[in-house]
């Protein structure tokens, strides 16, 4: 039975994950109560006593988010003085975030200008209330990680086949992931290996070693930076979200923070981790719960030669009954020009399914307009 099936929708509560005690036996064993597991409110003040609070994340899990916005909110409430830093933005965008905080641009502009959509990917609905939250009260966001390219390069090449401009922006040290993490890590590999259907490549001689060097890349990427802002703002705490596999057993980024500045720290993990001892100093139990739909086009598209352009229709999709065809240009959505799959994300996140939007595209040597009602996206199988 999943932890939080028994809870009432909208109730968040935390386990309290007690340091192992000695039985009467030689076994250390210990117990977690899910029937009152102690609420948020009594937790809070023990985070607050720390300098650095993690707290993991299933990307497209609306709850966790949630969750996260709820402790940042009541560690706000208790003392301003702090700072959010996020996995899903890397260290060059910051000017960008700077600017969207201090509200000098409009939440599209910063989405474009921080390349969200090309870069993360995830449905930005997710992440909007925190970003919200941080710009009406002025909390800075620190965008720590690395580029996306760099940990791509390592995993193909190694760290030793970077080229000397590459290198230089590594981390200035990275100490090896401990056995642990090591294990974590190889599931994680294998596992993607059979989804990506690229055994032979995993295969590979050093492929494995490739991998984790890329991993150690973005944590000791993020840390780094994590602590160089907490260093140059002593009296400052940092609220850090990450996915819970840069964060459980402190073997990420935790860690690797703690090493630079020797900061106290937390660990917060959400619902769906598999609870084993020491993963987390608090596990945040709540409901799942699942963002609105979304208004899509019903159209699959592609990035071709510098022009983003329609692969497919969905039978009976808003775009193949206004009339698109497979092959067509876009060029502008609602008046924003497209040259990208990324600019066609921005131009619809915020729109829902029944609205209506003017697509613009050019087949063969003519522009023609259309104006497409968006739906729902099919329903996957249960």
């Amino acid at each position: 039975m999943p932890l939080a099936s028994r809870l009432p929708a909208g109730i968040l509560v935390a386990i309290f994950l007690p340091p192992c005690v000695a039985a009467q036996s030689e076994r250390a064993v210990q117990a977690a109560s899910l029937d009152s597991p102690p609420a948020l409110d009594s937790v809070i003040p023990q985070l607050a006593g720390k300098r650095v609070i993690f707290i993991g994340e299933t990307h497209d899990r609306y709850d966790h988010h949630l969750n996260q916005l709820e402790v940042i909110r009541r560690l706000h409430q208790l003392d301003p003085n702090m700072a959010i830093g996020v996995e899903y933005l890397q260290q060059r965008f910051q000017p960008q975030v700077d600017d969207y905080i201090a509200g000098r641009i409009t939440e599209n502009e910063f989405l474009r200008s921080a390349e969200y959509f090309k870069e993360w990917g995830y449905d930005y609905r997710l992440y909007a209330p925190i970003f919200r939250f941080a710009r009406e009260q002025g909390i800075p966001v620190r965008a720590l990680n690395v580029p996306s390219s760099l940990a791509s390069d390592v995993a193909k090449l190694g760290v030793t086949g970077l080229s000397e401009s590459q290198r230089s922006l590594l981390p200035r040290e990275m100490q090896p992931a401990d056995e642990g993490y090591k294990a974590r890590l190889r599931a994680a590999f294998e596992e993607h290996a059979s989804a990506q259907k690229s055994a032979q490549e995993s295969a590979k001689p050093g492929a494995f070693d490739r991998f984790v060097e890329a991993q150690l890349v973005w944590d000791e990427g993020m840390a780094s930076h994590a602590a160089e802002y907490l260093s140059a703002n002593p009296g400052r705490r940092m609220v850090i979200l990450a996915g819970a596999g840069h964060i459980e057993f402190g073997s990420g980024i935790p860690t690797r923070l703690e090493r630079r500045i020797h900061a106290t720290y937390a660990i917060v993990l959400n619902s769906g981790v598999e609870i084993e001892p020491h993963i987390a100093d608090y596990i945040l139990l709540s409901q799942k719960e699942e963002l609105p739909s979304a208004g899509i086009l019903g159209a699959s598209l592609t990035d071709k030669e510098g022009e983003c352009r329609v692969a497919s229709l969905s039978p009976q999709g808003g775009a193949e009954k206004a009339g698109i065809k497979r092959g067509d240009v876009l060029l502008q959505v609602n008046g924003q020009p497209i040259k990208s799959v990324a600019d066609v994300h921005l131009a619809l996140w915020e729109k829902k399914p029944g609205e209506h939007v003017e697509v613009l595209v050019r087949r063969g040597h003519d522009d023609r307009h259309f104006d497409v009602e968006l739906a729902a996206p099919p329903k996957g199988p249960n």
